[in-house]
């Protein structure tokens, strides 16, 4: 179970703040808009949530895909004791491309195969951001940890002397391609970056040459968007301000 900490101490009356989240990239992207945080990586199984989502109330339009799983997400870590009395964030995207929602490509081929599908089109990338404030709360009811079946899906709730709040948001950019040439295309996509990332690409990596133009915001195509995360602190009572650290060389 992986637990980081990142960044000096932040004010001692605000909760902690925890990615639940693997991804390099958002912990590089909360990092560099020097906000503190810890790291809890989730154990969700995207692939069979979706499944059983979709068996429970239809198909998924992409946007509701990325919103699922980031709650998916989110709540997973914030079930967990380590993570009792602090703020939890979860995020996942995916893209879509003509309609179709598409993850992670996983394998080589199929990355090609996308990648020839997208090229001189424009898809939009959904990512959706989920805060829980898992604070315990005993006299209060298990009120709103899950919605929509998410009991059934999860297949676990937490303990029912707590009550969660929460707060989402997804955040949708448009992606222009350029045109790549089959060549290109095969030698990025067996570089192996874009086999774990949605829609088979990173902006700050290899495909940054293959991307002409982005509308709408940067980071969340990335994997996390600051400025979202500063709209949810404030829905749920806090403030973003409270988790940035002190430039280097202030004193307290």
């Amino acid at each position: 179970m992986s637990r980081q900490r990142h960044r000096g101490p932040r004010s001692s009356s605000a909760p902690r703040l925890i990615l639940a989240s693997a991804s390099p990239s958002r912990r590089e992207i909360l990092t560099q808009a020097g906000i503190q945080f810890e790291v809890v990586v989730s154990e969700v199984d995207e692939r069979m949530l979706v499944e059983q989502a979709e068996e429970v109330s239809g198909p998924l339009t992409p946007a509701e895909e990325a919103q699922l799983l980031a709650q998916a997400k989110a709540e997973d870590v914030a079930s967990r004791p380590q993570a009792r009395g602090a703020l939890v964030l979860g995020c996942d995207s995916v893209f879509e491309l003509d309609g179709t929602a598409y993850g992670k490509p996983y394998e080589v081929d199929i990355a090609v195969e996308r990648w020839q599908q997208m090229r001189g089109k424009a898809g939009v990338l959904h990512t959706g951001h989920w805060l829980v404030e898992s604070t315990e709360r005993p006299a209060q009811k298990l009120g709103r940890w899950m919605s929509g079946g998410m009991e059934a899906i999860l297949g676990s709730v937490p303990d029912s002397t707590r009550d969660l709040e929460a707060a989402a948001e997804t955040v949708s950019s448009t992606v222009h391609f350029g045109t790549p040439t089959d060549e290109q295309i095969r030698s990025y996509c067996e570089s192996g970056e874009p086999l774990h990332c949605a829609g088979a690409f990173t902006l700050e990596g290899g495909a940054a040459e293959f991307i002409e133009r982005v509308d709408g915001d940067r980071d969340a195509v990335i994997g996390v968007s600051p400025a979202a995360l500063g709209r949810l602190l404030q829905r749920l009572g806090h403030d973003l301000s409270t988790y940035r650290a002190a430039p280097e060389g202030s004193q307290a």
